[in-house]
C-alpha cells in the first residue's frame, strides 16, 4: 500500500520518545509535517534533529494543562491529524492510590486529549478531513492489578473516542482508538525491572514479565514502537476512510480473547 500524507499536518503529544516518537517519524516518512511535543526544550529539539529528511518541527507545551493546549494552538492553528498520545503509567496497589494520583492519570490520560480534540475536530468538520487518534491500551479491558488507575484512564479513552467519532458523523473526519499492548520503551524498562528485578539480563527480564504479568499475549513479547505507529500511519491516511469509532488493536493478540 503507498500510503501518502503530503500536505497533511500533524501533531503527536508526548512525542520525544516511546511510541510517540515512532509515530511522529512513521507520520514523517509518510510526507506530513509532523509536530513533535514535550514538556522539555532539550528533548523536543534532540526528537526534531533525529527524524532526518523530514518537515519536522516542536512545540514545548504540557498538553495537560489548558495553558499548554492554548500553546500548542498558537504553534498550529489548523490539525489535520491529531494523535493522543500523551500518557504516564506506574505501577501501585489500588487501595493505595489517592485521589491526587486519580486526578493526575485523568489529567493527562484523558483530559489533555479530550481538550485537544475539542479544539481542533470542529476545524477538520468544517474542512471535510481529519483524523483523530487516541492511543489507548490493552489495559483498556484487562485491567492490570498493578496499576487499576492507568486501566481505568484507558478504558475511558475508549468512551471517549467513541462518542468524538459520533459527533463528526458524516463529516469525513474519523475518530479511533489505538488499543496497544506492553510494549519495549525506556518507560517499560524501567517498569519490567520493577515488578521482577534488575539482576537478569534484559532478555529474559523480559520474558519472566510476559511469562508472569502478561500471560495472556499470543506475541510473548513486547511490541516494538514502529509496530504501533504503523497501524497510526494508516489510520492517518485516506485508506483507512471507512474506519472510525473504532478500537483497533496492537496488543499481541490474546490467549482467550474478550476483545472482538
Amino acid at each position: 500500500m503507498d500510503i501518502d500524507l503530503s500536505g497533511r499536518r500533524a501533531l503527536v503529544t508526548g512525542s520525544t520518545q516511546g511510541i510517540g516518537y515512532a509515530i511522529a517519524a512513521g507520520l514523517a516518512a509518510a510526507g506530513a509535517e509532523v509536530l513533535v511535543n514535550g514538556r522539555s526544550a532539550g528533548r523536543v529539539d534532540e526528537a526534531v534533529a533525529s527524524i532526518e529528511g523530514a518537515n519536522v518541527r516542536g512545540v514545548v507545551a504540557d498538553v495537560a494543562s489548558a495553558e499548554g493546549c492554548d500553546a500548542v494552538l498558537e504553534a498550529a492553528p489548523e490539525l489535520d491529524i491529531l494523535v493522543n498520545n500523551l500518557g504516564i503509567f506506574g505501577a501501585k496497589p489500588v487501595l493505595e492510590v489517592t485521589d491526587d494520583d486519580w486526578r493526575r492519570y485523568f489529567e493527562v490520560n484523558v483530559l489533555s486529549g479530550v481538550r485537544l480534540t475539542r479544539t481542533y475536530l470542529p476545524g477538520m468538520m468544517d474542512r471535510g478531513w481529519g483524523r483523530v487518534m487516541y492511543i489507548s491500551s490493552d489495559s483498556s479491558v484487562v485491567t492490570p492489578v498493578e496499576m487499576v488507575h492507568y486501566g481505568v484512564t484507558k478504558t475511558a479513552l475508549l468512551g471517549v473516542s467513541r462518542g468524538f467519532a459520533k459527533a463528526a458523523a458524516g463529516t469525513g473526519v474519523t475518530v479511533n482508538s489505538v488499543l496497544a499492548g506492553p510494549t519495549h520503551t525506556g518507560g517499560v524498562e524501567g517498569f519490567v525491572s520493577e515488578l521482577v528485578g534488575d539482576d537478569a539480563p534484559w532478555d529474559e527480564a523480559q520474558r519472566q514479565f510476559m511469562r508472569e504479568h502478561r500471560p495472556q499475549s499470543l506475541l510473548q513479547r513486547l511490541i516494538e514502537p514502529p509496530e504501533i505507529a504503523n497501524m497510526v500511519t494508516y489510520l492517518a491516511s485516506d485508506l483507512a476512510s471507512a474506519t472510525t469509532g473504532g478500537a483497533l488493536r496492537v496488543d499481541g493478540g490474546y490467549v482467550d480473547s474478550i476483545l472482538p
